[in-house]
Formats: C-alpha cells, structure tokens, sequence
C-alpha cells in the first residue's frame, strides 16, 4: 500500500484501482469535525436521487440484448466501444423534459433536498460543459442545459439543489479510471485526467448554477490523501457553504453515505445518509418493474430515521425524459403520508428505545414517536426501557389520546380506542419528562405472543471465542446490492452467539434459525440451548458466499420452547464439535404457537 500511495504521488499511473470491487470503492467515512453548513442536511431527512444520461436513453438494451441491475452500467457491462457510445448521443432528445413538473413531484412527495447526476461513469456530461463537447448541449439535438432549470425549479420550492459527479471513473476519456476495454488501464495518467477535465468540470458545476446544497461524488480513486484533500480545497473556495459526500475519498466527506441500498442495524452518530433507488437500477431499465410501493418507501423512512439518518432514494427517467408512473405515483402517496406524519420524521433524531416486534422509534426533545408497523393482537403495546415520566401519549395524525400505564420500567400504551385504518406505519406520540436516556444496545429482545413473529438479529448476539458480528455484501442483478448483518466464523463449540431476550407472554415458541450455509459446511451439528436445555441439529445448504450472486438463507425450524413464566432469557447458538464454519447466522426467528 506504500508504495502504491508513492506512485500517486508522483502522479504515476497504477492499475491496481481497477481492480477493486465496486463495493471497495465506497467510503463510508467523514471527517470527525461538523460542517458549519450541515444542520440542513441532518433535518432534511428524504431526498431525491436523479440518474438520468445517455443510458437512459438505452433503457438496458444494447445489440438486441437485454441487461438487468444498474443501467447506467451498461456501457461497462456490455463493453460498448466509446466510437459506438459516441452515436448514442446523436438520438438523446429529452424533449418531454419539464424541470417545473419534476420540482413539484419532488415537492409534493415531500422530498427536501435533490442531487443529479451532472455526469455518470459513462463521461456524459448533462450541462452545458466548455470542456469537452461530449455534453448535452453538443452532442445531441436537444441543445438545451435542463440542470439550469431544475435548479432554479428546486430552488423556487425551498428544495436544496445538488449535483452528482464521477470524479474518477470515466469511461469515455482515455485516462479516466476503469475503462479497459478501450484503454489500458496501467498506462493512464489519472493527474491529467483530473487536470483536464474533472477539476474544470466541478469548477463550472460550483460556479454555474448557484448555491449547492451538495456535491455528491461517487468512487473515488488514483489520489492519495494529501491530493485529495487538495481537491477539496480548491473547490471549497467556489462554494464553502455545499456539503460533500464522503465518497469524495480518504475519508474527507462532510457526512457519511453508506454502501448502495445499506441502513446500518443500529444508530449511527453524526450525520449520515442511506441510498436507495426505487427498482432495482438506478439509471433507467425499460423492463425494470420491481418499483417499492408507498408502503415500502414509508417504511424504509422510518427505519433510517430511527437509526438517525437521511433516505435518498433514487428515480431513473427514461430518455425522453419521463419519470416512471409508478415513481410518481408511489412518491405521491409518500407524500400524503408525510403531510400527516411528517413532524415524527422531519428534523428527528435517533429513537433510544431498540427496534421492536411492532416497529421503531424516533424522537426530538420531550417526545418519543413510536412508528407502529404491526399492531400487538390485545392492543397492549408494550415500550420497554420507558423510565421518564409520562405526560400524555396521543395518535399524531388527529391527536387522539391514548389511554397509558407504566409499570416499573416499562410503558404500556393501549390501542384499542383507535381505528383499524390501513397504514403501513402509525405513530404515536409518547410526550415525556426529562432528559431521555441513552440507546441501551444491550437491552433484552423482546419476543412477545401479540406478534406473529419476532426476529431476534444477529447485531445483538454476544459472540464469544472466534465468532464475529459482521455486514455482508452481496448483489442480485449487476450492481443490484443487498447486505446482511451476521454471526459469522463459527467453527468450534466456543465460537457462540449468544442473544439475551425478554419474552413478554409465556407459552410455546417456536426457535427458528435463519441462516446461510455453503455445501460444505452442510450437515454439520450444531446446538442451541436455552433456559438449561440443549437442542442439537444439522445444518441445510442454501448457497455459497459469493459477492457478485444472491446469498440464500434458510429458516430452519429447530425447536419448540415452552417459556413458563415471563422474564429476561439467554437463546446460544454454537457448533456441536471442531469443523468448518457452522454457517452464517442472519439471526432467530420466535413464532408463538396458539
């Protein structure tokens, strides 16, 4: 690594980056000091997410094949010659492109901050560029800057204005990062490339069209620290109020955005943002259908929020410049969701109370709201970890009250009296004294009868000899990313996971283990001991671990538990003997039987 760090320096050339996984180009770190700038963002909460270019215009389909996952990939996966990309932008005429009418979607899907791609991986640049004519307003019959009017349609909205920008990768330029099917990669000069093109493109993006809210930049690479940094700096000077992601590089950002489609399992400090695009392709698929509906958006939001974080979520319009029906649609209804329950979202914080069987938590000063995703059977919800006193608990949406009782540390919130409307998440407000305590990541899981499941995850086992909590990556289609939070490296019987849960109602569990397991390291024993008993089985293949594949996971019924009393309980997990890794534990699924 020291000497590929010397090499940058030097400004030689070096193919190693090339190399890299996607994933290994993210950086998900900030710098440790605030932005003066940031407050926006961290109140901010939903943003917009635009991947729109020439590959849109492809819509996945290039020589009468088909490509699935990220569309804006398909110049890479298809190895499309830049001479052939070239011609693309000859038929790009984004003529039912309406900057007013993408503003007001985003406005009325209750979004607060947009970021677009000025240029993608691809190297087209959607603005008008003096830098190269590979642009929209020379390279194609449109000859229009549309991000001159969305930024002005955004900001007549109140909605913060931002740009995404490839810095390295650029598949058009000869000394671009990752083209290596026209270039070879070992004889780039990645200096000349940021001296010539990205540094002066940036330049004109900060210049161009007023306040940024954010620069978003995206797999960073052949720079050291020291030259990143002074990249930074020499951009700062434009726009010293405009955030930067963290995939600036080197660990520089100004907050932190995870890896694609990531929502860390626990809160995060900070300031920090979760990416997520609406199907399963960022730039726009033709055949991509697979939209998350309200419900999911809804609870996606909630979910980020409790972990205190931002959503962005992402929309591919197609070449002509349509946004997807049922992008607006969904977004829309979001938004009708929002205008009722906004105040539990916008400029929340972090919920203390961990995720439970009915959903998650956020808060602001004096009030907890509490995101009701499933409803408990006797309409008894219960709070656990609630020791401020309460002043009142009350329905957000028309303020009905909610009758209450708390029972040592323990807030118990009857249901009943409120209507069975159908909402993929309700909240409640739980309005308190004093000052609030902080999230208890140890406190027992609650596993209660009211629920038709609860899932007991792996973030909140104890491991003990050579077993690890650890997030794996993996992807569906190309580029299509997934992650998983495991109990991983579980070879001998002191490598133990062990999850501390509070079962609310006694009677009969059913333990299920959902796990992933490779062919070789199928059938092997394991047990799983509870309350002094011991309950061995043999593990089930699904598949092998394999980044760029779906990893399966299996739910495999073990046991029935009676719990004869209500209390706080161990459930381990751990090999029976010496052997290969048991398999990669997502976590413990407790059904009750009735």
């Amino acid at each position: 690594m020291k000497l590929r760090l010397v090499a940058l320096a030097l400004g030689i050339s070096c193919s190693c980056v090339a190399q890299q996984g996607m994933e290994e180009m993210w950086d998900k770190s900030s710098v440790a000091k605030e932005h003066p700038n940031i407050q926006w963002f961290k109140e901010a909460k939903f943003g917009l997410f635009i991947h729109w270019g020439l590959y849109s215009q492809l819509a996945g389909t290039w020589d009468g094949k088909n490509y699935y996952g990220s569309g804006e990939w398909i110049m890479h996966q298809a190895k499309i010659p830049v001479s052939r990309y070239r011609k693309v932008a000859e038929s790009f005429n984004p003529v039912n492109f309406n900057a007013d009418e993408w503003a007001q979607l985003a406005k009325d899907a209750g979004i607060k901050y947009m970021v677009i791609t000025a240029k993608h991986h691809e190297g087209f640049s959607m603005f008008d560029s003096k830098v190269t004519d590979f642009d929209i307003m020379d390279a194609t019959p449109y000859k229009k800057d549309p991000m001159k009017a969305l930024a002005a349609a955004t900001r007549k909205r109140g909605i913060q204005f931002g740009f995404y920008y490839s810095q390295f990768q650029d598949w058009y330029e000869p000394n671009g990062g990752r083209n290596t099917w026209d270039f070879d990669e070992s004889k780039k000069d990645y200096q000349q490339y940021y001296r010539q093109k990205a540094i002066p493109q940036l330049k004109e993006l900060l210049t161009n069209y007023g306040p940024l809210g954010i620069v978003w930049f995206d797999t960073p690479g052949g720079m050291t620290k020291e030259q990143t940094q002074a990249f930074i700096d020499e951009l700062r000077v434009l726009q010293p109020k405009s955030l930067f992601s963290s995939r600036v590089g080197q660990g520089l950002g100004d907050y932190k955005d995870f890896g694609d489609s990531e929502v860390p399992p626990v809160p995060i400090r900070g300031a920090w943002e979760s990416i997520y695009t609406h199907n399963d392709s960022w730039g726009y698929i033709a055949h991509d259908m697979n939209f998350k509906s309200a419900h999911e958006i809804i609870r996606l939001l909630s979910n980020v929020a409790s972990k205190g974080g931002n959503l962005m979520l992402n929309v591919g319009p197609d070449g002509k410049g349509n946004i997807p029906y049922y992008s607006i649609k969904y977004l829309k209804e979001t938004g009708t969701w929002l205008q009722k329950n906004g105040e539990s979202i916008y400029a929340s914080t972090a919920g203390w109370i961990p995720a439970q069987p009915w959903g998650v938590t956020t808060s602001k000063p004096g009030k907890l709201f509490l995101h009701v995703w499933g409803r408990p059977e006797n309409g008894r919800l219960l709070v656990p970890g609630f020791t401020n006193a309460v002043a009142k608990v009350y329905a957000l949406t028309d303020k009905k009250a909610l009758p209450f009782q708390q029972q040592g540390g323990d807030l118990i919130v009857n249901m009943r009296a409120l209507s069975d409307e159908h909402t993929p998440d309700k909240v409640l407000v739980v309005e308190y004294k004093g000052t609030p305590p902080a999230y208890n990541a140890a406190a027992p899981v609650t596993v209660s009868a009211q629920y038709a499941a609860n899932n007991i995850e792996a973030i909140f086992a104890k491991t003990s000899g050579a077993s690890k909590i650890q997030s794996l990556t993996y992807s569906h289609y190309f580029g299509d990313w997934k992650h998983t939070t495991c109990v991983t490296d579980m070879q001998a019987p002191e490598d133990a996971a062990s999850f501390t849960v509070r079962i609310a109602d006694p009677g009969d569990y059913k333990l299920i283990l959902e796990y992933a397991c490779p062919q070789e390291s199928a059938k092997q024993e394991g047990r799983l001991e509870v309350d002094g008993e011991t309950y061995m089985f043999r593990t089930l293949r699904t598949s092998e671990f394999d980044k760029s594949a779906p990893l399966l996971f299996i739910k495999h019924p073990v046991t029935i538990f009676t719990a004869k009393k209500a209390g706080v309980y161990t459930i381990t997990v751990s090999p029976y003997q010496q052997g290969k890794e048991l398999f990669k534990l997502k976590g413990i699924i407790a059904e009750p039987l009735k």
